[in-house]
């Protein structure tokens, strides 16, 4: 009887424990109910919207690099990755394609992190001005994930509020979605500051805010509300916040990061433990640094998974003289190749030694990207390069103001902010000759983009907002041979997406 009544103890125990409510929050967890009480938990949430522009592959510690510059006629897939090769190439079949896919995916997380802060912060207990501040931060945060979904799929879904999983938004159109980006960015700047002590450098400012606002409206060939933005930056109240470094080469290299030039710069830094850098390590999702170095470096330094179109880029650096009769300067601080010192490659110095003595293949007709390299102060490179990623610099809110005044017919009147970016003292160009008429004038804004801002990112935007994407870009590309004109302006929405959301249609030509 003893051992009857034991086991029956034991079946009624297990019977009632199998009566449990697994779907109950575990009180010893953090969730989103008990998150969001404290400043200290606003300022942790905030950091995490942050921290998604680093995630372990994919934004830009490494994928969105690829995005932004090998998909332009700037650079094409130069080594051994058939997939990055093809999606590059404009051939891609697979719609859940992981480099497109997972990029999505993961802006998307930013946006879930934004949405959970502008949410929260407001029913917090904390300081009412720096309670502002951070709702303003992630609205930023917030408009800059949407700039780049509406950049590069055009019509994402608007999710505005904490996501929920019965959500099956519908896509935007292009018009709704720069409006929202738009609206994020302007609620930003409202709240806020100019700048920040040294202990918070890197977080969004008003001028970042304003900077990306005319942004928005230029990509939308919206010329006067760009002009009106950018004017904060250029003649307003941040006028005397923002300038020209006199060395060009300083806005990319490590030692002068978050100098007076930079507007908005991703902080990255250089993080090697025991167990290897960052991105080789499988039990992180973030990294401190990026991986685009050691992609983007050419064999034996790097992968040379991308590489530039080194023809048609020289070619057209070549196109004008400094007002000393010498090569652009500039061309050497962007690209690596055999003359980045215009003497020859013993003369150019890379990673310790010369240009000749790296051992590069093809190293005659090859070309890199270098603003985001390393070579200036190391003979390697890692997956973890600290070099920070400038993604608006005062020269580009320059060129903009130029081309939005230039576009509401005040052409005279852009000249001058041309030509500061053309005459800083480090590139001394001369100044752009007088009587340029619009068209003319806007030519010469399509050069300047190139020889100023080459490999920064902004080419395939600025491509998209002229309308010069198509095959006819094959003559410097080939990769451009696979273009199809109102096709492969965006890419495809993941399908998988797509399967679990009845609402959501799957963009044109896919």
């Amino acid at each position: 009887m003893n051992k009857i009544l034991i086991i029956s103890i034991i079946t009624l125990t297990v019977f009632s424990a199998c009566k449990r409510n697994f779907d109950a929050p575990n009180p010893n967890a953090l969730t989103i109910s008990n998150f969001w009480q404290s400043e200290s938990d606003a300022v942790k949430g905030v950091n995490a919207v942050y921290s998604d522009l680093k995630r372990r592959a994919t934004t830009y510690s490494r994928f969105m690099y690829f995005h932004r510059i090998l998909r332009s006629d700037e650079g094409f897939g130069s080594g051994g990755d058939g997939n990055l090769n093809n999606v590059m190439s404009f051939v891609q079949t697979d719609y859940n394609n992981g480099l497109v896919r997972d990029t999505w995916t993961d802006l998307y997380v930013g946006v879930f992190r934004a949405n959970q802060a502008i949410a929260n912060i407001p029913n917090i207990n904390m300081d009412a001005n720096l309670k502002k501040r951070l709702v303003a931060e992630a609205k930023f945060l917030r408009g800059l994930f949407y700039f780049d979904l509406t950049l590069f799929w055009g019509r994402p879904p608007l999710m505005l509020a904490p996501s929920k999983p019965t959500d099956q938004p519908a896509n935007a159109t292009n018009e709704e979605a720069w409006a929202q980006v738009v609206k994020d960015f302007t609620e930003a700047a409202a709240d806020l500051p100019e700048s920040y002590p040294a202990s918070e450098v890197g977080r969004a400012t008003k001028g970042a805010a304003y900077a990306f606002i005319g942004k928005a409206y230029l990509q939308q060939n919206k010329y006067q509300p760009a002009a009106d933005a950018l004017n904060w930056l250029v003649e307003g109240p941040g006028k005397s916040l923002y300038g020209l470094m006199d060395n060009y080469r300083d806005n990319f290299l490590i030692t002068t990061e978050n100098n007076r030039e930079s507007v908005f710069e991703i902080q990255l830094a250089y993080k090697q433990t025991e167990n290897g850098d960052d991105d080789a390590r499988e039990d992180i999702n973030l990294n401190s640094g990026a991986s685009i170095a050691k992609f983007f470096s050419p064999n034996p330094i790097g992968f040379n998974d991308g590489a530039a179109r080194k023809r048609w880029l020289v070619d057209t650096f070549n196109v004008e003289k400094t007002a000393a009769g010498r090569r652009d300067p500039r061309l050497g601080w962007s690209f690596l190749f055999d003359s980045s010192d215009e003497r020859g490659p013993t003369f150019t110095m890379a990673y310790g030694t010369t240009y000749a003595a790296l051992g590069v293949p093809n190293s005659s007709t090859g070309m890199w990207f270098r603003k985001y390299l390393n070579d200036e102060n190391r003979n390697f490179e890692s997956f973890s390069s600290g070099n920070n990623y400038r993604m608006i610099r005062y020269a580009d809110v320059l060129l903009m103001y130029a081309e939005a005044l230039n576009g509401v017919g005040k052409t005279t009147e852009a000249y001058p902010y041309v030509n500061r970016v053309r005459q800083r003292p480090s590139v001394g160009m001369a100044p752009l000759p007088a009587g340029l008429n619009q068209a003319r004038f806007l030519a010469q804004i399509k050069h300047e983009r190139i020889v100023e801002l080459a490999g920064e990112g902004w080419r395939w935007a600025d491509l998209l907002r002229w309308n010069e994407l198509g095959p006819e870009l094959a003559a410097r590309d080939a990769e451009f041979r696979n273009f199809v004109k109102g096709k492969n302006e965006y890419y495809p929405i993941p399908q998988s997406d797509i399967d679990i959301n009845p609402n959501l249609k799957q963009n044109q030509g896919f």
